[in-house]
């Protein structure tokens, strides 16, 4: 029976692609001086599984570029070779490359071939470059790799022979070293130049197969299973191995009569070593016949067998906290499945409906007689409360971590530092810190932008940060946490912070309104401006002033805002304020004449009726309210949409006071109707893009209710109250 493989494509991109970014985030994380042992073998899995799963796809481009990588990680793990710098680089552009072919395969993107062809030389040099000079092979090797688990010492261990086509040499070693992750494997090759294995360990038939079945066809593949040798120590198989290598400098010899006494003296010291021990069931005793060997020969190769024990033991351990570490990883495994964003997106709007249908039936059945309808009120009642519920689980699901954008950072921290000169420590809080997934999607440019300002012009140059006294390392940190409904990113720098001079002085050359006495936080603002920039020099980093604009646009495009907060020779914090979610909003119900309109909750501030004294008139600047002392902006909501009111009198209708990006108006409605969620529709893609309108929703009764872009609102707030300016 065939099988189309590609309805699996799909989930081998998304999980490669996992593999690549867990891979960037281990080496950029590694200690080159003291690289962990288990940094190490994860990073060669995650190469392990790309060339697996790319082979069983026919991906022979990416098979052989990561055929390359995971040689040199597994000279590097194993101890052959030294990690250093110049491998972490090669690993990260062979990363690089391999994300690049990926992305040829699943979005048909063009792939640099010289790119990759760089890239498979590089590694095969360092592979090669860096090893000794290789020694003369045995026919017979043991290979007991540092991550092979200890043999079962319960008679439970399996073995296995496994006899090959004729392929490869490099394949024949990368079998065998995989080989040697199941158990402790051996080569031998025959006078045909046919190559056998055997392998034991604890490992099944089905796992030899799944490991050969990436470089051989597993139907030329012979498997049989024989008894078992008796289990031994981790001591004895690399004893074993020297014997065979020569220990890794001699080729194997025969004792010959020259060496007979050699021979005898051996053979009688492993005498004295196994009395010694006793044989781990009687105290140590000299028999007669080895009284020629001396004490402390005798008590020298018990103390070298306890060593090799302890080590054996030892490796057993790590073995196993091995298959618990594997275990917990396949339990995690199997608790989640992939499911496309298109079916959530549609699960929530289904999810949405039922929630306007739930409002619809509230509001008909609250005109009943609670009396006489006793029953069904309280099924109502339930109904309510399962749909909150169900409403807010469904929500969860599109909610994704922070760690999926800032994930993507100390790379881009990494490269940019180096090529500027600089050196930066990179740091991230509330990773875990949970986001809709359409605000995260949208949110990694604006953070792009703010992250690569800092390091070019916020973080200053080592002899610069030393001459002020600051260490020469740079710190840049990203920050993620809730507060009340919103949540708050954060991009601080312990640079040179902003200059308030220069920012004044250009943009009083840019002919913007400004003032000496401005306050702080209005001078940093200006830095939003269109096309400002302090940059003296235009560089591929930035400096003309088209990025600052965007980030702010932006951000308001997904109704949040931008506060900075800079403290020259200290540093710079920029702190973004984004709603938890697009999708469902806390919103206040207005009306103006007969139409109801919804505010965000989170720009109310409050609402009141103001005296009639309170209300003043400003000759060709519209009206103002006094409103604790200060004076703001009145916008009355019938003009703005050509609204027949019920009151024109401020007095005798509700003001409500809304703020925005720092800036204060007050609003003119007729009436407040109340607090309610909304479920939010996209007014563009039903109708058309509307001024001064951000969504629309379906309240309780099936009419249709207008979301006010507060926002867009307040900038108009500065313009004459009387003009409409959104017709």
């Amino acid at each position: 029976m065939t099988i189309d493989m590609s309805q699996f494509f799909q989930v081998f991109f998304d999980e490669t692609e996992e593999l690549l970014a867990e891979m960037e985030k281990l080496l950029l994380a590694i200690d080159i001086s003291s690289p962990g042992e288990e940094d190490l073998n994860a990073i060669f899995r995650a190469a392990h599984s790309i060339k697996g799963g790319a082979g069983t796809f026919g991906l022979n481009d990416l098979t052989e570029v990561t055929h390359v990588l995971e040689s040199l990680l597994d000279k590097i793990r194993k101890g052959e070779m030294a990690l250093s710098a110049e491998h972490v680089d090669a690993f990260l552009m062979a990363k690089d490359v391999l994300k690049m072919q990926l992305d040829g395969h699943r979005l048909q993107t063009p792939v640099d071939q010289e790119a990759v062809a760089d890239v498979r030389m590089m590694l095969e040099a360092l592979s090669e470059g860096d090893m000794p000079r290789a020694v003369a092979t045995a026919t017979l090797e043991i290979a007991p790799g540092p991550a092979a688990p200890a043999i079962p010492m319960d008679g439970s261990a399996r073995c296995f022979r496994i006899e090959l086509p004729k392929i490869a040499e490099r394949d024949v070693d990368a079998l065998f070293a995989e080989l040697g992750l199941l158990g402790h494997a051996g080569k031998e090759t025959t006078a045909d130049g046919h190559v056998i294995f055997t392998l034991v360990g604890s490992s099944s038939r089905d796992d030899i197969i799944s490991i050969c079945s990436f470089i051989v066809d597993t139907e030329e593949l012979k498997i049989t299973e024989e008894t078992p040798p008796r289990a031994r120590t981790e001591a004895e198989l690399r004893a074993a191995q020297e014997e065979a290598q020569g220990y890794g400098f001699f080729d194997p010899i025969e004792p010959g009569a020259a060496d007979a006494e050699n021979a005898a003296a051996a053979k009688a010291a492993k005498a004295a070593q196994e009395a010694a021990q006793g044989y781990g069931f009687f105290e140590g005793f000299e028999p007669p016949a080895q009284k020629n060997v001396s004490e402390a020969e005798a008590k020298a190769a018990a103390a070298a067998l306890q060593q090799e024990a302890a080590n054996a033991a030892l490796a057993d351990k790590k073995a196993s906290a091995k298959r618990e570490a594997d275990k917990v990883h396949h339990n995690a495994e199997t608790s989640s499945i992939r499911v496309g964003i298109e079916k959530v997106d549609q699960l929530i709007n289904l999810v949405g409906e039922l929630v306007i249908t739930q409002a619809m039936i509230e509001q008909r059945t609250s005109l009943l007689d609670p009396m006489l309808h006793e029953r069904l009120l309280n099924s109502v009642s339930q109904l309510t409360r399962n749909t909150r519920d169900l409403q807010e689980a469904v929500m969860s699901i599109r909610m994704m971590p922070m760690d999926y954008v800032f994930s993507r950072f100390p790379r881009m921290v990494r490269d940019l530092a180096s090529k500027l000169g600089k050196r930066i420590e990179f740091v991230t809080h509330g990773a875990a810190t949970e986001l809709d997934k359409g605000l995260i999607e949208r949110i990694v440019d604006p953070l792009t932008h703010l992250v690569r300002n800092s390091i070019d012009h916020g973080i200053e140059m080592p002899e610069v940060r030393r001459a002020a006294g600051k260490s020469e390392r740079g710190r840049l940190s990203l920050s993620a946490g809730h507060q009340g409904g919103n949540i708050v990113i954060e991009v601080t720098d312990d640079g040179g912070g902003l200059n308030r001079e220069k920012i004044l002085a250009k943009a009083k050359s840019q002919g913007l309104a400004v003032s000496d006495t401005m306050a702080d936080a209005d001078v940093w603002q200006l830095i939003f401006a269109p096309g400002f920039s302090t940059a003296e020099t235009v560089t591929d980093v930035s400096g003309r002033g088209v990025g600052m604009d965007v980030v702010k646009r932006n951000i308001a495009a997904m109704g949040g805002v931008v506060d900075i907060r800079s403290a020259k020779g200290f540093g710079t914090t920029i702190s973004i304020s984004l709603p938890l979610t697009l999708a469902i909003l806390d919103g206040m119900s207005i009306k103006v004449g007969e139409e109801i309109y919804i505010l965000p909750l989170g720009y109310v501030v409050e609402s009141l009726q103001p005296d009639p004294a309170d209300v003043k008139e400003i000759s060709g600047q519209g009206r103002v309210v006094k409103v604790r002392g200060e004076y703001l902006p009145l916008i009355p909501l019938y003009q703005m949409f050509g609204i027949e009111p019920n009151f024109s009198d401020p007095s005798q209708g509700i003001v409500v006071i809304l703020e925005s990006e720092g800036r204060k108006a007050a609003l003119f409605v007729d009436d407040l109707v109340g607090q309610q969620q909304v479920v939010v529709k996209n007014l563009e893609s039903n109708y058309r893009k509307v001024a001064g309108i951000s969504g629309a929703t379906i309240l309780g009764d099936g009419g249709v209710s207008l979301i006010i872009d507060v926002a867009a609102l307040l900038r108009s707030s500065r313009q004459l109250a009387d003009e409409s300016i959104f017709s």
